[in-house]
């Protein structure tokens, strides 16, 4: 089962980027430490069927789910999760697989069964608390950044901040590559300042006017954010959010993009 969760070319890649434990104090003394693959597998596990950790099954997983979420914090304060994204998207371009030329942007609700860190009443649930996730994706909905924020917090505030969050992605000849052409979004990012904004970047802004009739076009080329919300819902983990610690669920969010790059990848062949 563990093979199914986590592939080989999967564990070949986030392999090298994990941290290397301490050394033990007494080295005959105590239980080993679980392998590192065996408690990937059940952060996985839990990233896919969205049960809490309590009830992962150690007895097929080979390990129980406390141990999993321990590595998963260990690993997200290390920023695992981040490198092996960007380690993925470097590959992407080398095989000319990102098209980075037009992006698009968008935010979606989700609720927020915990207190904690980047919640807020949701004004789609009738203000219960929530969470927002923020993706920006090339032409073909390969996720280049995600963010978490609380559910009040309007889109526009991460038009910046996700442009930022993009790595240089190297991979081919020349510079590497950090910011789109063109970056497509819907009417709430139809402000005058971050228009401003991204002109200034270089970056041509396709955002829809406030105001305007509905058939502008921009959804032949947008909606391939509104699948990539679609291929990340289907991690149940994410579809409610459960972690009180923000930075745990930014790294399920992180881990899952990851995912879906190596799936661009198999495909491409």
């Amino acid at each position: 089962m563990n093979s199914d969760l986590v592939p080989d070319d999967l564990w070949e890649r986030i392999a090298p980027l994990i941290p290397p434990r301490p050394p033990r104090r007494h080295r005959f003394a105590g239980r080993k430490p679980v392998d590192d693959r065996t408690c990937l597998a059940g952060i996985v596990y839990v990233l896919r069927k969205g049960v809490s950790w309590t009830d992962v099954p150690a007895e097929r997983i080979g390990c129980s789910g406390v141990t999993c979420w321990r590595r998963l914090r260990d690993w997200t304060e290390a920023g695992v999760w981040a490198r092996l994204h960007e380690a993925l998207l470097v590959e992407l371009r080398h095989t000319d697989l990102l098209d980075m030329d037009d992006c698009a942007i968008d935010g979606s609700h989700v609720r927020a069964l915990k207190r904690g860190d980047h919640t807020g009443p949701s004004p789609v649930d009738r203000s219960r608390p929530g969470s927002k996730h923020h993706v920006i994706v090339d032409r073909h909905g390969t996720p280049l950044a995600v963010s978490l924020t609380g559910g009040n917090r309007h889109d526009v505030t991460q038009l910046i901040p996700l442009l930022d969050a993009i790595p240089r992605i190297r991979g081919r000849r020349g510079r590497p590559r950090h910011k789109p052409k063109r970056l497509y979004a819907d009417r709430g990012y139809d402000f005058l300042k971050h228009r401003r904004l991204l002109w200034a970047r270089g970056i041509v802004p396709k955002i829809a006017r406030r105001g305007a009739p509905h058939g502008t076009g921009l959804g032949k080329t947008r909606w391939v954010v509104e699948r990539t919300f679609a291929w990340l819902h289907q991690f149940k983990r994410l579809r409610i959010r459960y972690e009180i610690r923000a930075d745990l669920h930014q790294g399920l969010l992180q881990l899952a993009c990851a995912i879906i790059c190596l799936k661009r990848l198999r495909t491409s062949f």
